[in-house]
């Protein structure tokens, strides 16, 4: 029973605009083309950015009110920013900046910037960005998708050249060569050379030495493994109090990233700050996928992490109802999942919760981006060549959404100023990034994001299509207010997908940090209200304004809640895997697939 081996899954179709045959000699080499193509790209499509390109040009060359207007505008503001540079040359300027950057923009925000020239500079480069942000949208007869494109590759390149990337433009940097006797640019040399040397080798750069080992500083809540397949093991959790709450929780984690963004350093832990509430938590965790997995689709995902799961604390615990977690991927997963299950008539989940997850993909953010039909295509064909999409192609997308702080921060902190991160659990977690595999990636990406099928009622599983309206399960939603990755108003919309009471929680932070808020953390808030089935709706800005915010982690009020949903029944702790029913714990938590490399 610790064992379930998947069926072989059929080939992926392979969608084509055209029903006439193709040679398959022709498209492999069309592909290997793409496959190569993409590894000097960083997986980005340059038809993508072409047609965007042009479908932006065309329009603006087309549009004569629109070119006044940009002409208009740079005369308008040329002026004024002239004044303000002649007063800050002779010393009669007010303090206050000309331009404001935006409120997530640091990059001007040390006093030595508020010095000639160096505010000329920033002010400059600030009237530069808000002028190209003004020529690349609002453009008459541009697609949504590539003006957004035209407007973010803009962006890209004015980052590039910003004053705040190079030495003798900085005056931060400039303050500490001068203070430190330039010990801060010979530092910043051996980091480079320290990334090319890995780079050259094919190695992810040092960015720090966390100094966190699996197992022993991260992910170490005591636990057993019970369950092992081809792709997930089972982590049920010690207890740590005399009795329990009666229904267990299931928590499904992303497989883009090790499980243990959930459990982290003990002071963080979500999972072992569960088990100290009296919970009996289990936990999947997904194998590393490499190149003999590429034919591992979205049904095996479910197949055998999830309902091989649920099949295991049903044997383990009988005749208990489960709450069930799902962290982004692993939320999305969850949500057709428990639609399936509703739908069959099976009722074992006592509770369904989203973390960060999304389950409409219209609006899912900047990440939307990186996913039309070109850019997919591009995508399909480097997996199909290397079997699996790399951290490192995956990372450089994410990256790109912010850049400021991922990219060229990091730039100028390693490489000028002579800085290395310094070492954190979540440091550690994030630099241990897993592979995705082709046919699950190529599944999630068109069926998920460009055809939208779960929330239309399209997806099918088992050769039936689902409805989240199914799902009769009270819902709790978490969105975090710095998500770039799930936007907190796409996971909201699961309020008008289903049929059943919503409880939606917004918690400060981004899509980790955000989720990661174990109580005590300094300066967390959260906002909280419930959404029975047949209240009116209300939109995600109105909701935010009228909702109160409370102060505190968010995790206490989504444990009353998993409380309060049960039968409210303490029972002595469950045994640790059950060996009768084949559930025998096979080795100690983490077990082995979350220290697959």
């Amino acid at each position: 029973m610790n064992e379930i081996k998947a069926m072989p899954p059929a080939a992926p179709r392979h969608d084509s605009a055209s029903s006439a045959p193709f040679p398959i000699f022709t498209e492999s080499a069309d592909r290997l083309m793409h496959a190569v193509q993409g590894r000097m790209t960083n997986g980005l499509s340059p038809a993508s950015m072409i047609l965007a390109y042009l479908d932006w040009l065309v329009h603006l060359s087309n549009s004569p009110g629109k070119l006044g207007e940009l002409a208009q505008n740079a005369a308008a503001k040329s002026l004024p920013l002239m004044r303000y540079a002649g007063a800050s040359l002779a010393g009669t300027r007010d303090l206050d900046p000309y331009i404001e950057p935006l409120a997530q923009d640091s990059r001007f925000a040390s006093p030595q910037w508020q010095r000639f020239p160096f505010d000329v500079m920033s002010q400059s480069f600030l009237f530069a960005e808000q002028w190209w942000h003004y020529a690349t949208t609002g453009i008459r007869g541009v697609s949504r998708h590539h003006e957004a494109v035209v407007e973010f590759a803009a962006r890209q390149l004015l980052d590039m050249v910003s004053p705040s990337n190079f030495l003798v433009t900085n005056p931060d940097v400039l303050k500490a060569t001068m203070e430190q006797g330039g010990q801060n640019l010979l530092k910043g040399f051996e980091n480079l050379m320290d990334t090319l040397q890995h780079r050259l080798s094919g190695a992810e750069p040092r960015k720090v030495d966390s100094g966190f080992v699996v197992g022993r500083d991260v992910a170490c809540t005591p636990g057993k493994v019970v369950m092992r397949n081809r792709l997930a093991e089972l982590i049920q959790y010690s207890p740590t109090t005399e009795t329990v709450h009666a229904e267990p929780i299931l928590i499904v984690p992303a497989w883009i990233m090790k499980y243990y963004i959930l459990d982290l350093s003990p002071a963080n832990s979500m999972v072992r700050w569960l088990v100290s509430q009296g919970h009996t938590v289990f936990m999947l965790s997904w194998k590393n996928p490499d190149a003999e997995d590429r034919d591992l689709a979205i049904h095996d995902y479910r197949r055998l992490g999830i309902m091989a799961a649920i099949e295991a604390i049903s044997a383990i615990i009988p005749g208990r109802n489960i709450h069930t977690a799902g962290y982004c991927l692993g939320g999305t997963l969850l949500s057709l999942t428990a639609a399936a299950m509703a739908r069959d008539g099976d009722h074992r989940l006592a509770s369904v919760t989203l973390l960060a997850a999304q389950t409409d993909f219209e609006d899912a953010g900047e990440i939307l981006l990186f996913i039309d039909e070109s850019q997919v295509t591009y995508l399909e064909d480097m997996m199909w060549d290397q079997g699996y999409l790399d951290t490192k192609q995956m990372a450089g997308a994410f990256q790109l959404l912010r850049s400021n702080d991922l990219i060229w921060s990091q730039v100028v902190r390693r490489y000028l100023l002579g800085e290395t991160d310094q070492a954190n659990d979540l440091m550690a977690w994030n630099s241990d990034a897993t592979r995705m595999p082709y046919r699950m990636h190529t599944e999630y990406l068109r069926r998920l994001f460009l055809r939208n099928e779960l929330a239309k009622g399209r997806y099918e599983v088992d050769g039936r299509a689902v409805a989240l309206t199914d799902i009769r399960a009270p819902i709790c939603a978490v969105g975090t207010t710095k998500d770039h990755v799930a936007p907190w108003q796409s996971v909201y919309k699961i309020g008008i997908l289903t049929d059943t009471d919503v409880t939606f929680i917004l918690c400060n932070g981004g899509h980790n940090a955000g989720i990661v808020s174990e109580p005590g953390h300094r300066h967390r808030s959260y906002q909280i209200s419930t959404h029975k089935d047949l209240d009116r709706y209300v939109d995600p800005d109105s909701w935010a304004l009228i909702t109160p915010r409370r102060e505190g982690s968010w995790w206490e009020a989504w444990e009353a809640w998993l409380v309060e949903r049960g039968s409210k029944e303490r029972l002595p702790p469950p045994p640790m895997g059950d060996g009768e029913s084949g559930y025998a714990p096979l080795m100690d938590a983490p077990g082995s697939y979350v220290l697959m490399q």
